[in-house]
């Protein structure tokens, strides 16, 4: 028998259906916040309801922001001449971080994933396609920054032979580049897998 209070146990099923969280962290979440002061709870209720009214995403980039273009993309200070494929919105701040990429960006929303029924139609490729045709700066390069997994990897191969598809399109010729995936500092090369080995190899330099 359920003891809980319909409107508990309500949220807590609302947070189960969130990515990564389970049952019990669901229940943990959900007697937090009952414990957190009325305006504390009705702040972060409006948070959530204005989470999608109050943002779009770039018609340029794809990129999640409040006004359209984003701002990235708006910025003209911004080398537009270079494009930064990435699979997630996430993507975009962990390169922002670095402080060291000052071209733009075009985000997929995802990758290429047959088992989960999600192919190159569910995602961003034909804008990007898009993009270079129609683009008022040529675009010089792509970095293909998809993760260094198998969706990823196929992903990248995909967008490698629809760009070559469409070269002759094009205002110049696009270098196509992608990130060198290395060992993360600490690891074993035993526990590392196939894909990061690989890139691993290609990203080496001399010493």
């Amino acid at each position: 028998m359920n003891t809980l209070p319909k409107p508990l146990a309500r949220v807590i099923e609302s947070f189960e259906k969130l990515p990564g969280v389970g049952p019990k962290t669901a229940q943990r979440l959900a007697f937090y916040l009952l414990h957190v002061p009325q305006e504390e709870l009705e702040d972060f209720a409006d948070n959530l309801s204005n989470l999608k009214k109050n943002t779009v995403l770039c018609t340029i980039c794809k990129n999640v922001a409040e006004k359209d273009p984003c701002p990235i993309c708006s910025n003209p200070s911004r080398n537009q001449s270079i494009i930064c494929v990435v699979e997630e919105p996430t993507d975009v701040i962990s390169i922002e971080r670095t402080g060291k990429f000052n071209g733009v960006y075009h985000v997929l929303h995802g990758a290429i994933d047959p088992l989960n029924n999600i192919g190159p139609d569910e995602i961003y490729i034909d804008d990007l396609l898009k993009r270079l045709r129609n683009a008022t700066v040529p675009v010089a390069e792509i970095i293909l920054a998809n993760n260094p997994n198998m969706e990823g990897e196929a992903t990248s191969m995909y967008i490698q032979k629809q760009l070559s598809g469409i070269s002759g399109q094009l205002k110049q010729k696009v270098m196509v580049t992608r990130l060198a995936h290395g060992l993360p500092v600490g690891s074993d090369i035993e526990y590392a897998d196939e894909v990061t080995l690989s890139r691993a190899l290609e990203g080496r330099r001399e010493y």
